[in-house]
Parts: structure tokens; C-alpha cells; sequence
């Protein structure tokens, strides 16, 4: 091991910068993210990298990948940044309960199978605190206030949100327990599918590419309907894995689908992420959401 590594010591700063060049991809996003310019990312990845002794980044066209030790740093930048917000959120406290209403934004599926078990648990504690929840495909523009919170599959979330990174979400071919249809097989089942709802859907693109003859004989507009279907027998689908193993009616066909898998976010704007209604339900948020 360097000399350099054993004496460089990294900051907290240092971690913000990881995790926001981990986060964005690219030093312009990274920059937006910590609201500096893409020039002082980059100085500053050069310095950590010069005293660690080691590449954090590969340097690409497509942009900035992370190593294993950036991913690891990364993560601990995450455990800090929760921390941090879990002591804003302390230090707003008072002996009155919170109240307020706190609107939040995602899909039936989330809202069914992750968001609506965590809010029972938070009514205990915050009986005063109200919600709005919308469901739908669309995010909802946090920066105009039409939601508060919002729970979303995506591999990149907007640079101008705060959040939270929950976890990968995986999908494999599910089918009802005890069905005909097997995987060798699936190519004949009646297959049930959001295409027109989500056409840029992970699971819509996956099968276009590995099943290109299968025509869907049912086209629904959310993966929580594919879940219901898929379990009455009608057919097989793809799901993630967090939703069909709360269905004892589903049996999985083959392995994890990863070419499909996508991330979940936990997102909010930093103008409204203080206010003591929202953190309070943000942070409860983070802690709950689990997809494993």
C-alpha cells in the first residue's frame, strides 16, 4: 500500500462528490447536483485520486463509471447523507405531534405492496398527518409542488431532485402456481403485458428483444394488473420480484431477469425536503421501503 493512500484522509465533502458523480454520470451532472461547476468535480475527483493513489472513475465518451472502491464510497456517502437528514429532522422536533398533509406520487404497485404498509406503520406515531396519493406512470413536477415526495423506477433520477437510492428492483416470468405454462413453453402461453400504458417499460423492451413472435392477448396499464391477472391463471408476466413474492398464486419461471432490472428511487425537492411535514414522512420513507 502507498504512502499516499495511508495518509489521505476522506472528508465528507469528499463523499458528496462521489456520491453526486455516482448519481449523475457525467461532472456536468454531478455539478448540478452539489451546485458547482463541472470543473471543480473534476479538480476534485483528481485530488482524491492522487491521494487515495488509486482511479475512482473510468473516463468514457458516455461518461464517468464508477469503480468498486467509488460504489463503496458511494455508499457510505449515502449512510451519511441519511444520517444528516435524520438529525435535521431531529433537531425540528418538538413535544407536538407533526401534522400537515404531505402529497405523494408513484405507481399502483409501489404504492400496494411498499408505500401503503410503511404509512401504517408512520400513522401510529404521526396520527395527525395526512396524505394525497396519486398513481400514475407520469412524475408528478415536484419543482411546481404538485407532489411532495415521489417513489419511481428509474436508472438516473432528475439532477435537480434530492433523494434517496432504495435498491434494485428485479423481474423474472412469473405464471400461477400450479399453471401449464413453463418456461420452455412461454412462447405459446397468452402473455399479459403493459405495452400500450409503458411502451419504454424495461420488462416491454426485454421481451420485444427475447421473445419478438409474442403478441400480448392482454394489455393492461400497470404491473400490479399484470400481477392480478398473472395469478388468476390467464396467462404468464413479467413482475418484480418485491411484488409476486407476496402472492403465494405465483411460481417464477427461470431466472432474474437482468437486462431488465431498473433502480428505485425515493426523490424530493430540496426547497420542500426540510419542511418538518415532509421529512418527517421522507425520512420514515427511506427507512421502511425494502425490495429484498
Amino acid at each position: 500500500m502507498s504512502s499516499a493512500k495511508t495518509q489521505y484522509k476522506l472528508g465528507s465533502q469528499d463523499l458528496d462528490i462521489i456520491l453526486a458523480l455516482v448519481r449523475g454520470g457525467t461532472l456536468a451532472e454531478a455539478g448540478e447536483r452539489l451546485s458547482v461547476d463541472a470543473s471543480t468535480v473534476f479538480r476534485s475527483v483528481q485530488r482524491m485520486e492522487k491521494g487515495l493513489g488509486t482511479r475512482l472513475f473510468e473516463r468514457s465518451r458516455l461518461g464517468y463509471r464508477p469503480s468498486e472502491l467509488a460504489l463503496s464510497l458511494a455508499q457510505h456517502g449515502e449512510q451519511v447523507e441519511a444520517q444528516l437528514d435524520a438529525a435535521r429532522a431531529a433537531a425540528q422536533q418538538s413535544p407536538e405531534q407533526v401534522d400537515g398533509t404531505v402529497r405523494i406520487t408513484s405507481t399502483d404497485t409501489f404504492l400496494h405492496a411498499l408505500i401503503a404498509p410503511a404509512l401504517r406503520d408512520l400513522q401510529a406515531s404521526h396520527p395527525l398527518l395526512s396524505y394525497e396519493l396519486d398513481t400514475s406512470n407520469q412524475l408528478a413536477n415536484l419543482t411546481r409542488h404538485e407532489a411532495d415526495i415521489a417513489v419511481r423506477a428509474t436508472k438516473r433520477p432528475p439532477a435537480h431532485l434530492v433523494g434517496k437510492h432504495i435498491g434494485p428492483i428485479r423481474v423474472a416470468l412469473f405464471t400461477a402456481r400450479g399453471g401449464k405454462w413453463k418456461k420452455a413453453n412461454a412462447d405459446k402461453a397468452p402473455w399479459i403485458a403493459p405495452d400500450d400504458a409503458l411502451p419504454e417499460h424495461p420488462s416491454v423492451i426485454w421481451r420485444k428483444k427475447h421473445h419478438p413472435k409474442v403478441t400480448p392477448q392482454f394489455r393492461v396499464n400497470s404491473i400490479l394488473s399484470v400481477a392480478e391477472m398473472v395469478a388468476l391463471g390467464l396467462g404468464v408476466g413479467i413482475l418484480p420480484l418485491f411484488l409476486a413474492r407476496q402472492r403465494k398464486e405465483l411460481a417464477q419461471l427461470g431466472g432474474v431477469l437482468d437486462e431488465a432490472q431498473t433502480e428505485l428511487w425515493l426523490l424530493s425537492h430540496a426547497e420542500s425536503r426540510h419542511l418538518r411535514r415532509v421529512s418527517t414522512v421522507f425520512g420514515h420513507l427511506s427507512r421502511s421501503l425494502k425490495l429484498d
